[in-house]
């Protein structure tokens, strides 16, 4: 591109030779980046030429991306959520490399404010922070300080009557003491014998400091144990991690444990000690803590920069208290006794005479018809007042037999009537004066009568019913009958009237009673009961009955089976019986006789029974040899391999043609027991193979000869091959399956398996010979058995896994072993148990749980004799046992 710009006029001036710098181009550049960074300055001046185009090229090509990242920050900064998003991105990386001392005094403020807005908003939050921190504590201080107060209890109880009890009282006065602490200090007797550190995490025994006199054993030793019973404690009943063991009684020794957070102080005490000394043993592990935090955070055994500890620990050894002499307090038991003695002489007889009197105010309280309201002791006299039934017990005759004086007892009793139902019923019997035939008793209290009575009576009973008291029992008289003449009259009739109605072919209409007569009339069948003759033993007069009664057929079964069996005149070979209101008959007859019953049941009124005949068999020997003759041919079509096409009966001979199965049933044996005569059946029978899954089988079996180790079955109309078989006889099955199939018939060979073991019976042979062994009287292995366990499992998991692709399923015998030493049934328990471990142990290892099973052996399958060098070491262990289904 060619510059038309004029050239500048400017001062020449030559190059110096110290710079080689051409000043006139460096104006000229100067000018044209002037113009280009304000484009609206338009000033010309005296040989300046225009703005070159190519600047705005050049300044493209050297800051066009810083312009463009420019414009792009700027943008950032106008959109808050851009530019929070990128400050997000960067934040936790810039954090990281802040500096801690001022990253923390930036962010403490924004943070503090922050917990202070979430703790007002929801202070449940915070709770349920703290509360797995200070719960244990909490918990563990309140057990304390229970402890302590019962103890201080005890102890004050103990000691509270006895001469040193009076010392130290006054000394708890002078010193201003509480007589539980001055006791206390005084009684109780202990001594600290041992204390030993032990590391938290590895049960490592730290440091260890003996009183003087004490007796010990490895305290290495005691220091294992001790970790071990709290790792067996927490294993077995699921405890948390960090709560720990607190104390162990073992007769006049305890154990007390103080936890740490990297060591564990625990304290040997003999006695009895207070429970102040938990306070002192705590602070003594806390300044350990203190001074040797790290030290004993990374402990591993070497003591050496832990050697200012012991000093630490043998201030606790040092605390203990001397038994004193007290003799027994008789000057104090002696002045008790001269007090107590007679208090206790008044305060019994007092006693005893308001329980003679209680005793009687409750024999007054269970006495019908009395009421206590008030009862009272006051000056040695008796007051008592109530309400008293006059038809009740004489309160005054209830004193005798009490042993209460009564001279003492002040009663006022105000007369009521009782609403007791014993009471209600002697005034109705003074009132009523009931005959002899009626009988007043109480039942579900209420008052009942029972009896016969004549209607006066009645009245006047019903009258004293309605007058009775409301709240009081009810007198019921409903069970007392009118033995008025009219009214028994009346009785027997209803009876009569009554039995008329059960009576089958008898209606009653209608029934009433008028001036001592008795009227009745409806419908009566012929064939039903006499209802005059149903008159006697009624004691109704027959005389004063006067009945009309209109002859019709019942439709009753009953009637209408006679009226059929009078006239069908059934043979001997028919029974007629009514069978759920039906009319059947049953049994052998002629044709003819048959004829007629079916016009009989035709001509049958509607609404009456069906009359059934399809039971009767036609007798005829036309009929029987029909009868006899579908049976067989039922017989045929029911016998898989055969297909009747056609059966005809002419000319007394039967004719029968189809396909018939050679595998299938011989259609001429099938007619014995039919009562068919073989010499007039003519048959035709083609053959064919059956497509019957049965007959395929069959026809399979043969040709394939399947080996023992495959099963052919039937399901769901699909013929099923299941097992294990070598690869020449799967090529035939599959064969035979793709020729069925054209015919329509399925024969599922998926579930073959060609059949190898070689490889299961090697790893078979080196799970039977692997042995899991014991040391005596444990239950676990020890660590020299990890890596047997370790190879035992891979190889178990693998051998099930090949034995599934090879079709067959593996179970696993654990066999738990025991030498000869201790009794029987111990033996076959721990044998159990070290079977049992051995399958825990191999479950953790990925086994599956439902693949092994266990038993335990005893000492009756030894793997080698007892009395030999190695006996008792080799038969301690667990053998395993390959089984395939």
């Amino acid at each position: 591109m060619t510059s038309t710009v004029d050239p500048i006029t400017l001062p020449q001036r030559t190059a110096s030779n110290d710079t080689e710098i051409d000043r006139e181009a460096l104006a000229r550049l100067l000018i044209e980046i002037a113009r280009n960074v304000d484009p609206d300055y338009r000033a010309r001046f005296d040989g300046v030429p225009t703005a070159d185009p190519r600047m705005e090229t050049l300044r493209q090509l050297l800051v066009s991306r810083e312009i463009s990242e420019l414009s792009r920050v700027t943008h950032l900064l106008d959109e808050p959520e851009q530019l929070a998003a990128a400050v997000g991105d960067v934040l936790s990386s810039a954090a990281a490399r802040a500096p801690h001392a001022q990253l923390g005094e930036a962010l403490a403020p924004a943070v503090e404010r922050a917990v202070q807005r979430s703790i007002q908003k929801s202070p449940r939050t915070l709770t349920d922070i703290l509360y797995p921190v200070f719960l244990p504590a909490i918990r563990k201080s309140i057990g304390e300080k229970i402890d302590q107060t019962f103890q201080s209890l005890n102890e004050t109880l103990r000691h509270i009557f006895t001469w040193h009890g009076l010392k130290w009282r006054f000394e708890s006065w002078r010193t201003g003491a509480s007589f539980s602490e001055v006791v206390l200090k005084h009684s109780l007797i202990y001594r600290v014998e041992h204390v030993f550190l032990i590391n938290r995490n590895s049960g490592l025994l730290i440091a260890h400091v003996t009183a003087d006199n004490a007796t010990s054993e490895d305290p290495q030793l005691i220091s294992s144990m001790l970790s071990a019973i709290q790792d067996f404690v927490k294993d077995s009943f699921n405890e948390k991690e960090q709560s720990g063991l607190d104390t162990i009684r073992f007769g006049d020794l305890r154990l007390w444990s103080e936890v740490g957070p990297f060591a564990t102080l625990v304290s040997v005490i003999r006695g009895n000690p207070p429970e102040e000394l938990h306070e002192i043993v705590r602070d003594v592990l806390l300044r350990i803590h203190d001074e040797c935090s790290q030290a004993l955070e990374q402990f591993d055994g070497d003591s050496s920069q832990l050697a200012g500890i012991e000093a630490q620990l043998q201030t606790c050894v040092e605390l203990k208290q001397e038994e004193s002499n007290q003799g027994f307090p008789w000057l104090v038991v002696a002045a008790a006794l001269l007090i107590l003695i007679p208090a206790g002489g008044w305060f019994f007889l007092s006693w005893q005479s308001g329980q003679r009197w209680q005793a009687y105010v409750s024999r007054l309280e269970t006495q019908p018809g009395i009421i206590v309201a008030e009862q009272k002791i006051r000056g040695g006299q008796f007051y008592i007042a109530g309400l008293r039934d006059p038809l009740g017990a004489d309160p005054q005759s209830l004193l005798s037999g009490t042993q209460v004086d009564p001279a003492r007892v002040h009663s006022q009793w105000q007369l009521y009537q009782s609403l007791e139902p014993e009471f209600v019923l002697k005034r109705l019997t003074a009132s009523l004066t009931p005959p002899d035939t009626v009988r007043l008793s109480i039942v579900n209290d209420r008052i009942v009568a029972e009896g016969e009575a004549p209607d006066t009576w009645i009245d006047r009973a019903r009258a004293a019913a309605r007058q009775l008291s409301a709240g009081g029992p009810e007198f019921d008289i409903s069970k007392v009958r009118d033995v008025s003449p009219e009214a028994r009259a009346a009785e027997h009739w209803q009876a009569y009237v009554s039995r008329l109605g059960t009576q089958p072919g008898i209606i009653v209409a209608e029934q009433k009673i008028r001036d001592g007569q008795f009227y009745i009339a409806g419908l009566r069948d012929p064939l039903g009961a006499d209802p005059q003759s149903l008159l006697s033993g009624t004691q109704v007069d027959p005389a004063r009955v006067h009945s009309q009664w209109q002859l019709y057929q019942s439709l009753e079964p009953e009637f209408v089976l006679k009226r059929l069996t009078a006239s069908l005149y059934p043979p001997d070979t028919v029974r007629l019986s009514i069978v759920n209101d039906r009319i059947v008959a049953e049994g052998e007859a002629p044709d003819t006789w048959i004829d007629r019953a079916r016009a009989a049941a035709r001509q049958l009124s509607a609404g009456g029974p069906e009359f059934d005949i399809s039971k009767v068999r036609d007798v005829s020997p036309e009929a029987r040899a029909a009868e006899h003759w579908q049976y067989y041919v039922s017989r045929l079509e029911a016998q898989p391999g055969i297909i009747v096409a056609q059966q005809t009966a002419r000319g007394g001979h039967f004719y029968i043609s189809g396909l018939r199965d050679p595998l299938a049933a011989d259609p001429q044996a099938l007619l014995s027991g039919t009562e068919v005569d073989p010499d007039r059946v003519h048959s035709h029978w083609q053959f064919y193979q059956s497509l019957d899954p049965k007959f395929v089988v069959k026809r399979l079996t043969a040709s394939l000869t399947p080996p023992k180790s495959v099963q052919l079955s039937i399901i769901q109309g699909r013929i099923v091959v299941v097992g294990e078989a070598p690869a020449a006889w799967i090529n035939r099955a599959q064969a035979a399956a793709e020729q069925l199939s054209a015919d329509g018939v399925v024969l599922d060979v998926s579930q073959l398996h060609e059949l190898d073991l070689a490889e299961l019976n090697h790893l078979r042979e080196a799970i039977q010979t692997t042995d899991i062994f014991f040391s005596s009287g444990k239950v676990v292995p020890g660590p020299e058995q990890i890596p047997v366990l370790d190879r035992l499992a891979g190889q178990i998991k693998e051998f099930a896994q090949d034995a599934r692709k090879s079709g067959v399923t593996a179970r696993f015998m654990l066999t738990g072993h025991s030498d000869a030493t201790g009794r029987e049934t111990a033996n076959a328990s721990i044998s159990a148990a070290r079977a049992e471990t051995v399958r825990a142990l191999l479950n953790k290892r990925g086994v599956a749980p439902e693949l092994l099973l266990v038993r335990g052996a005893g000492t009756f399958e030894p793997a080698v004799p007892e009395n030999s060098q190695t006996g008792s070491s080799t038969n301690r262990r667990v053998s395993v046992t390959v089984n395939l289904d």
